[in-house]
Protein backbone atom coordinates (compact mmCIF):
# COMPACT_ATOMS: atom_id res chain seq x y z
CA UNK A 1 0.00 0.00 0.00
CA UNK A 2 1.38 3.77 -0.38
CA UNK A 3 0.01 7.29 0.93
CA UNK A 4 -0.90 10.21 -1.35
CA UNK A 5 -3.39 13.34 -1.13
CA UNK A 6 -6.68 13.45 -3.09
CA UNK A 7 -6.07 16.64 -5.35
CA UNK A 8 -9.32 16.24 -7.69
CA UNK A 9 -11.57 14.62 -9.20
CA UNK A 10 -11.98 13.40 -12.80
CA UNK A 11 -15.46 13.55 -14.60
CA UNK A 12 -16.05 10.96 -17.31
CA UNK A 13 -19.85 10.88 -18.93
CA UNK A 14 -18.72 7.59 -20.44
CA UNK A 15 -16.78 5.23 -19.36
CA UNK A 16 -15.90 1.04 -19.10
CA UNK A 17 -18.92 -0.48 -17.37
CA UNK A 18 -17.34 -1.96 -14.65
CA UNK A 19 -16.60 1.45 -13.57
CA UNK A 20 -19.97 2.21 -13.61
CA UNK A 21 -20.71 4.10 -9.98
CA UNK A 22 -17.14 4.37 -8.96
CA UNK A 23 -15.59 7.85 -8.77
CA UNK A 24 -12.12 8.37 -10.17
CA UNK A 25 -9.87 10.68 -8.40
CA UNK A 26 -6.68 12.09 -8.67
CA UNK A 27 -3.96 11.51 -6.00
CA UNK A 28 -0.66 12.75 -5.17
CA UNK A 29 1.81 10.14 -4.11
CA UNK A 30 3.38 11.05 -1.04
CA UNK A 31 6.36 9.78 1.13
CA UNK A 32 6.30 8.88 4.77
CA UNK A 33 6.93 12.40 5.66
CA UNK A 34 4.06 13.61 3.48
CA UNK A 35 6.38 15.13 0.98
CA UNK A 36 5.09 14.89 -2.99
CA UNK A 37 7.13 12.49 -4.87
CA UNK A 38 6.38 11.16 -8.68
CA UNK A 39 3.60 12.32 -10.87
CA UNK A 40 -0.26 12.94 -9.81
CA UNK A 41 -1.76 9.62 -10.86
CA UNK A 42 -5.68 8.85 -11.41
CA UNK A 43 -7.33 5.91 -8.72
CA UNK A 44 -10.63 4.61 -8.53
CA UNK A 45 -12.18 5.58 -4.92
CA UNK A 46 -14.16 2.64 -4.09
CA UNK A 47 -14.69 4.05 -0.56
CA UNK A 48 -15.71 7.95 -0.95
CA UNK A 49 -12.22 9.88 -0.05
CA UNK A 50 -12.71 13.59 -0.55
CA UNK A 51 -10.48 16.28 -1.86
CA UNK A 52 -7.39 16.93 0.79
CA UNK A 53 -7.47 13.92 2.23
CA UNK A 54 -4.71 11.74 2.93
CA UNK A 55 -5.26 7.99 1.79
CA UNK A 56 -3.71 4.71 1.20
CA UNK A 57 -3.67 3.18 -2.52
CA UNK A 58 -2.79 0.09 -4.13
CA UNK A 59 -1.73 -0.26 -7.62
CA UNK A 60 -1.03 -3.09 -10.47
CA UNK A 61 -3.60 -6.26 -10.36
CA UNK A 62 -4.69 -6.01 -7.20
CA UNK A 63 -6.38 -2.59 -7.61
CA UNK A 64 -9.28 -4.13 -8.94
CA UNK A 65 -9.77 -6.25 -6.50
CA UNK A 66 -11.80 -3.75 -3.82
CA UNK A 67 -14.23 -2.64 -6.83
CA UNK A 68 -15.87 -6.73 -6.32
CA UNK A 69 -15.79 -7.23 -10.32
CA UNK A 70 -13.61 -9.58 -12.12
CA UNK A 71 -12.12 -6.87 -14.64
CA UNK A 72 -11.90 -3.72 -15.34
CA UNK A 73 -9.26 -1.28 -16.27
CA UNK A 74 -7.76 -0.21 -12.79
CA UNK A 75 -4.49 0.62 -12.20
CA UNK A 76 -4.77 2.26 -9.37
CA UNK A 77 -7.68 1.98 -6.19
CA UNK A 78 -8.32 4.27 -3.45
CA UNK A 79 -8.73 1.90 -0.34
CA UNK A 80 -8.33 3.68 3.12
CA UNK A 81 -8.45 7.11 4.11
CA UNK A 82 -5.71 8.01 6.81
CA UNK A 83 -6.42 9.96 10.29
CA UNK A 84 -3.39 10.29 11.63
CA UNK A 85 0.47 8.64 10.53
CA UNK A 86 3.19 8.17 13.88
CA UNK A 87 6.69 7.87 12.66
CA UNK A 88 8.65 6.50 15.37
CA UNK A 89 12.40 6.78 14.50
Amino acid sequence: MFIAKVIGTVWATIKDKNLNGFKIQIIQPLNSKQEEIGNPIMAVDTIGAGPGELVMYITAREAVIPMGVKEAPVDASIVGIIEKIDLYK
